[in-house]
């Protein structure tokens, strides 16, 4: 289960931005080797704060273990030729990190494996990080002899579009039955950098299409927008801004908002401290009424969804339906800023062949 990850405890915070600010998949810098512990040194301070005013840490380690052990459990049901199945986490910033969760394989025995993106919607800067660092381990022998293959996306799952859609059902719950109709939702996505969107990522789409189900499956009854948060530096990065969007609403009258985290598979501090404590605490003292919609965390239909994606890519590539890799990894895709898309592309088809 790849992920970008978060400190467990606050003192993980340090290196956690110094992993972050390293991978020039997700933050192209000059002298990045450089650059990359300096700026962690500067942030670490009110990150550490951050982190520490949502309980001591992220909470994503403790969700994903969940999920991949529950998923992991309907598999056996779902696709009893290849149980029993197991879970690994790796995480691309912190531990356990992609190096850790190769060597717990090799060191079980792993002889087939899924590299199984818990990012919903692609992004060369996301799950192509995840797999880029995945295919250095695997090619350095790290995972050991395993078969590999590939989900890479899947924001428009119907089981995941159905999970989203319940929790802004509830959200929704919180309003007088006479204003429900005229709440926006407002759905937040971590942005990119403009730099990344020019070369053709095809994340943007993907989140935009993620909403389009969403808004389906709710019959369009209530306005919406598609808004960007976590912008990182001075660079132009993609707008407009999750805090910006609350301001704009609330100038403009509409003062009743469901704040719907669209690409976030569980709680971290982007949905406890940047949702939650920041924008919605500035929209209420604004006079806002704000709910926000609950993240996937333990949710039985996300978990379903899920499993039902893992079995039906174990059943369409044991069928030959489909290949060890995606056609995004068999193109070298626009976003990245190395050149490992192919070499991947052949590695995966050696190792799952």
């Amino acid at each position: 289960m790849l992920n970008m990850g978060g400190p467990s405890t606050v003192p993980e915070t340090y290196d956690f931005l110094k992993n972050l600010f390293s991978d020039g998949d997700l933050i192209p810098l000059r002298f990045q080797s450089v650059l990359a512990p300096f700026i962690a040194k500067r942030r670490t301070p009110q990150i550490e704060k951050q982190y520490e005013d949502i309980g001591g840490g992220s909470p994503i380690l403790h969700y994903t273990k969940l999920q991949g052990e529950r998923m992991a459990a309907l598999l056996d049901e779902l696709h009893p030729a290849t149980a029993p199945h197991k879970s690994y986490v790796a995480f691309r910033y912190a531990r356990p990190l992609t190096d850790e969760a190769a060597r717990q394989m090799k060191a079980d025995g792993v002889k087939r494996a899924v590299a199984f993106t818990q990012y919903p919607q692609y992004s060369c800067s996301t799950t192509g990080s995840s797999l880029n660092e995945l295919y250095r381990r695997g090619k350095a022998g790290e995972a050991g002899d395993v078969e590999w293959s590939v989900i890479d996306r899947w924001g428009t799952h119907p089981g995941f579009i159905e999970a989203v859609a319940q929790n802004i059902e509830r959200a929704l719950e919180k309003f007088p039955a006479e204003k429900r109709s005229d709440v926006v939702l407002l759905f937040s996505a971590h942005s990119l950098p403009m730099s990344v969107v020019n070369r053709g990522d095809p994340y943007v789409l993907e989140v935009s299409a993620s909403v389009s189900a969403v808004m389906d499956r709710l019959g369009h009854k209530n306005p919406f927008r598609l808004v960007w948060q976590s912008q990182v530096g001075p660079s132009a990065w993609l707008g407009m801004q999750t805090g910006e969007a609350l301001k704009g609403l609330s100038r403009l009258g509409k003062k009743q908002v469901v704040l719907v985290p669209i690409a976030f598979t569980s709680d971290h501090i982007e949905t406890l401290y940047e949702l939650d404590l920041e924008y919605a605490h500035e929209a209420r003292e604004d006079g806002m009424e704000v709910e926000r919609a609950e993240s996937l965390n333990e949710s039985p239909v996300f978990i379903r969804a899920l499993a039902d994606l893992a079995a039906s890519h174990l059943r369409d590539y044991a069928s030959g339906k489909c290949g060890p890799t995606s056609v995004q990894m068999g193109l070298r895709c626009p976003g990245c800023t190395n050149a490992t898309c192919g070499a991947q592309k052949a590695w995966f088809a050696r190792a799952g062949a």
